[in-house]
């Protein structure tokens, strides 16, 4: 079983790439993140016609997220518990499907903006929503199961391209790596993908040419149970999609499992 997590960054803009990614690699399960579309809007005919039911939360503005599958799709849930909010507003960045036995969530956690914004205690408070809403289902459930997105933290010094620069920025904060790190307390586990062309990232910035400088940040993650882990036989990144002149900043994150 292939599942894949991907920040598709506009998915109408990219329908045409996620089509051909969808047929070259044949994955089982999408995760997808920053759909920049409302629900109605989704395009579900043409992942329809590749073959992918979708279960898709959106609202047109830069959040949004949708699970696709070809092994099916059950107990759909939208949102967090007790999801904050930010603005009075319910942000769509969570949500979640069995599929095939195996329980995943596509998540887009907030990006904080500035350590101090307000958006940054949403992002912690958001963090900790997830926490209570996977507790919750993992004491429910022994299914695999799978917290997988992006997180907009990078867990570690060298998941970023050099921490010097990141100096009182945001993504690399203890508290914001506490909080991802908390999840390991309810049994959850990072899968790391190995690393392709000695570097983890999964994200370069479009300026600057970042990409092609090798200054990147890996925050497309993945939290599985045992479950889960013990069946992971891959997990890599595919930088060769984020190549491609008119792609997502994101690079797809996939890991392959032996059920």
């Amino acid at each position: 079983m292939r599942i894949v997590t991907w920040n598709i960054n506009s998915v109408n803009s990219r329908i045409d790439r996620l089509i051909a990614w969808l047929e070259k690699h044949q994955p089982d399960v999408v995760a997808l993140q920053e759909l920049k579309c409302t629900t109605e809007a989704f395009p579900y005919e043409a992942v329809r016609n590749a073959g992918y039911e979708a279960a898709v939360l959106g609202d047109g503005r830069w959040n949004g997220v949708a699970i696709l599958s070809r092994v099916g799709l059950a107990d759909v849930k939208m949102n967090l518990d007790d999801s904050p909010l930010f603005d009075s507003s319910l942000e769509p960045r969570a949500i979640a499907a069995t599929c095939n036995g195996v329980r995943v969530w596509s998540v887009y956690v907030p990006n904080g903006r500035e350590v101090g914004h307000a958006h940054f205690s949403y992002k912690l408070e958001w963090l900790a929503a997830l926490k209570k809403t996977a507790e919750r289902e993992l004491a429910e459930s022994s299914l695999p199961y799978a917290i997988i997105g992006d997180f907009n933290v990078a867990p570690r010094d060298e998941d970023v391209w050099d921490i010097a620069d990141f100096a009182g920025a945001t993504h690399v904060t203890e508290e914001e790596r506490a909080a991802v790190k908390s999840l390991e307390t309810l049994g959850l586990a990072e899968v790391m993908p190995r690393a392709l062309k000695g570097e983890p990232f999964t994200f370069w910035d479009y300026r600057a040419l970042m990409f092609q400088k090798a200054m990147g940040m890996r925050i497309d993650l993945i939290y599985a149970n045992r479950e889960f882990g013990t069946k992971v036989t891959d997990a890599w990144i595919d930088r060769d999609e984020r190549k491609i002149k008119g792609g997502s900043d994101h690079a797809p994150v996939v890991v392959d499992l032996s059920l």
